[in-house]
């Protein structure tokens, strides 16, 4: 039996280039799943969910996770996104965040993030 694409729409736009690269995942934080915004926490250099109420650097946006992460045993080293252009609809922040709070920090590191219509 051969796998099966789904499409998860993570996507919306071919302007801006794709850039990856890989990050080190910081531990306890679950399964962060494929479209995660991550910070990196300034003193450690480890990515987490970004969220705006962090002080350590990880209310930033650093990157999009390109691929679902397990961090439950451990850090893990994941690929991310560090540009390109995002529907905001297939991205994840941290509970109580909205997507729109990190746009501005997002742009600023070349990650767009736009509205698309499913």
């Amino acid at each position: 039996m051969s796998e099966v694409y789904i499409p998860d729409n993570l996507f919306a736009g071919h302007v801006m280039p794709k850039v990856d690269d890989t990050v080190t995942v910081a531990a306890g934080q679950g399964v962060l799943a494929r479209g995660t915004l991550l910070g990196v926490v300034t003193a450690t250099g480890l990515a987490k969910v970004v969220s705006k109420a962090a002080t350590d650097g990880s209310e930033k946006v650093y990157a999009v996770l390109a691929e679902n992460a397990d961090t439950t045993n451990g850090n893990v080293q994941a690929t991310v996104y560090l540009t390109g252009e995002f529907n905001e609809n297939a991205l994840t922040v941290a509970a109580g965040d909205t997507v729109a709070d990190h746009k501005a920090s997002a742009r600023a590191v070349g990650i767009f993030i736009k509205s698309v219509v499913r």
